[in-house]
């Protein structure tokens, strides 16, 4: 799935949530937080906590990969390697 908006994430949470049977505040439960949060992002909150949107997607079960346009074969499920070092350092800037 292509994800464009916090919308679409949004979605695909209550759409999980309900496949899986479970209410909003159980889904809650499992995350940490209360209902109001899960109600929120499952109507698109853009200003989400993104460490709380991965525990959401962890705990309904979904695995996120993240890749490149055009890197990545689109029949494999192997991504180019990130290196997430190199990232940092470079959006810290030169060291003093």
């Amino acid at each position: 799935m292509l994800v464009h908006t916090p919308e679409d994430i949004g979605t695909f949470i209550r759409d999980r949530r309900k496949h899986q049977k479970l209410g909003q505040a159980q889904l809650a439960a499992l995350i940490g937080v209360n209902r109001r949060w899960v109600m929120e992002i499952e109507g698109g909150k853009p200003r989400a906590e993104i460490g709380l949107v991965m525990k959401a997607l962890a705990a309904l079960g979904v695995e996120i990969r993240i890749g490149t346009d055009g890197t990545a074969d689109p029949q494999s499920n192997e991504l180019e390697p990130v290196d997430i070092s190199s990232i940092v350092r470079n959006a810290r800037g030169p060291s003093s």
